[in-house]
């Protein structure tokens, strides 16, 4: 019998094993609830016999324990992995603006643009390109390497409004990579917004790797890395004639 805050009897229900187990079925988190109850629990000792057969309660949380640290083991090792390959794009960004803003000229910014940021970046080629239209001056479309779009390609190409894709697997008719399109199959490629000097255009990374872009990158610092240029054209096209001093 059991006696409730007033002082009552009332007798206590009598539960078997089966009922016992059915409610901790239905209540997997009873034990998470009551730790304390489960400290005290009596638990079969090794190889103790039972009418089901041999039960080695202990191994067996043992060995749950040892796939929950195997588990945490992995996401750590992911965790610190994905941490270095952000530090090493994140250096790798930082060298690549400091060599834009060493140009002083359009001359000198492209030449830094095609042949050093595949070096600094660590891609297999780096293109750029502006549409023709009334803001696509002479002296920008004559500059080494540039390539030259049909208004209207950038919003086609990324999406009317969209700064940066990243292309998994691209085929590149040689519009973007002119040239170099047979080695690419993986592109990063960011706007280049159009100012006072500039029409709109393309900043574009290269890979021979299939999927060293993929929609499940960040793009915050190849954003960057397209502003960093986009800010460059302009400031170095300010007047007619600087894009074409060497």
């Amino acid at each position: 019998m059991g006696t409730d805050i007033k002082g009552h009897k009332h007798p206590i229900p009598q539960w078997g094993d089966d009922e016992i187990g059915e409610y901790l079925l239905e209540h997997p988190d009873f034990f998470s609830r009551n730790p304390d109850i489960l400290v005290n629990m009596a638990t079969p000792g090794r190889y103790e016999q039972t009418p089901g057969g041999v039960v080695d309660f202990q191994q067996v949380m043992l060995d749950r324990l040892k796939g929950e640290i195997e588990n945490l083991t992995a996401c750590t090792q992911d965790v610190i992995e994905t941490s270095r390959t952000n530090m090493s794009y994140q250096t790798r960004t930082h060298a690549a603006v400091l060599a834009l803003l060493s140009a002083s000229d359009a001359l000198t910014l492209a030449r830094i643009i095609i042949d050093d940021l595949p070096l600094l970046l660590d891609v297999d080629v780096v293109a750029y390109g502006f549409e023709r239209d009334s803001l696509a001056r002479p002296q920008l479309l004559a500059l080494p390497g540039v390539h030259a779009y049909s208004k209207g390609y950038v919003d086609s190409c990324l999406g009317e409004g969209v700064e940066v894709q990243l292309m998994r697997d691209v085929l590149d008719d040689g519009t973007i990579f002119g040239e170099a399109a047979s080695l690419v199959n993986s592109a990063g490629i960011a706007r280049i917004r159009q100012g006072a000097s500039t029409p709109n255009g393309l900043f574009a990374l290269g890979s021979r790797t299939n999927g060293a872009f993929n929609s499940g990158q960040g793009t915050e610092l190849l954003n960057f890395l397209a502003r960093v240029v986009e800010k460059m054209f302009h400031r170095c096209l300010e007047t007619p004639d600087q894009a074409t001093n060497s």
